[in-house]
């Protein structure tokens, strides 16, 4: 039996793209079963084209019935988008602290079925605003448009600070070498906020209407991914969610759109106060309301949070 082999000189077909995620480092992440970007390719000098996939099946970012992405999954792969872009593509080396100014999404929510393979995503991101240092990026400003299956399911966008470890240290003193700690405050109502379990209720009732203490799980799996010195954005992100959500109780409102600004870090050793304001809307068929967080009488952060008014679902 003989061989035939090729000429010496004939093409060989290249090997396939093999799919693998981007560093998790890139994206300040300690599990890679939490990373969601896959590939960037540049198109211009501020233009980006990225991929990404949503797992069909997540301890976290999924509606309590299994059937649906949740929502704050868009806001999560738009941070790690932007701190992404930073390190690969604008020159942040590791190591940098990032301050997120404010982060918005809007996302179609009837595009956010569970499909029968896990859902791949792309985005187009384009950096505005940047500034730099010497050859490092201090701060830029990032506008995404996230497509499933071509057809767009999010817009938004947010602007980063990005701060060299010497100048971190100096701006947050001895808070610097914290580690993330369990709060002095720790919840002891843990009712379902449209969450999968209790420990995923970030938080905790007052005598008040409409305020509550925030008191997360400091041993979260996904909000607590990683040691740091403050409460991080998502979790803030998150409390937004559930005062929207605990205002209507009976009918839980599904966020559409979140629009946060982030004012000063949220410490992990003070107790931290979430408030919400019903706001008037144009279509009465929607609901919105401004969940604003407070420590040592100081406003952390504040979003707006709108969605279907509960009565208008059937």
């Amino acid at each position: 039996m003989t061989s035939v082999q090729p000429p010496v000189d004939a093409p060989v077909a290249p090997p396939p793209r093999l799919t693998t995620t981007v560093p998790r480092e890139y994206v300040h992440r300690a599990s890679l079963a939490e990373v969601f970007l896959t590939a960037c390719t540049q198109q211009d000098g501020t233009r980006f084209e990225l991929t990404g996939q949503w797992p069909r099946a997540h301890t976290f970012f999924q509606s309590a019935d299994g059937r649906e992405h949740d929502p704050l999954l868009v806001a999560e792969t738009f941070r790690q988008t932007g701190l992404f872009l930073a390190h690969a593509e604008l020159g942040v080396p590791l190591g940098h602290h990032f301050v997120m100014r404010d982060l918005t999404f809007a996302v179609q929510l009837h595009r956010l079925s569970v499909g029968l393979t896990p859902t791949d995503i792309t985005l187009t991101a384009v950096c505005s605003e940047i500034n730099r240092r010497g050859r490092t990026t201090s701060g830029f400003r990032m506008d995404l448009t996230l497509r499933r299956d071509g057809v767009v399911l999010a817009t938004g966008g947010g602007q980063f600070t990005c701060v060299a470890p010497a100048v971190y240290r100096r701006l947050r003193g001895p808070v610097a070498d914290r580690s993330t700690a369990e709060p002095s405050v720790r919840a002891h109502e843990r009712s379902a906020a449209g969450r999968l379990g209790p420990s995923d209720v970030v938080l905790s009732s007052t005598a008040r209407p409409n305020r509550w203490l925030l008191t997360p799980d400091p041993c979260h799996p996904v909000l607590f991914d990683h040691a740091g010195d403050h409460l991080p954005g998502m979790v803030l992100l998150e409390a937004a969610r559930q005062a929207a959500t605990r205002c209507h109780a009976v009918h839980p409102m599904r966020p559409a759109a979140i629009s946060t600004t982030f004012d000063r870090y949220a410490e992990l050793d003070s107790p931290c106060w979430i408030e919400v304001t019903p706001l008037p809307t144009r279509e009465r068929a929607f609901a919105a309301v401004r969940v604003t967080g407070r420590q040592e009488n100081q406003e952390v952060f504040s979003s707006v949070v709108s969605g279907p008014r509960p009565s208008a679902v059937g």
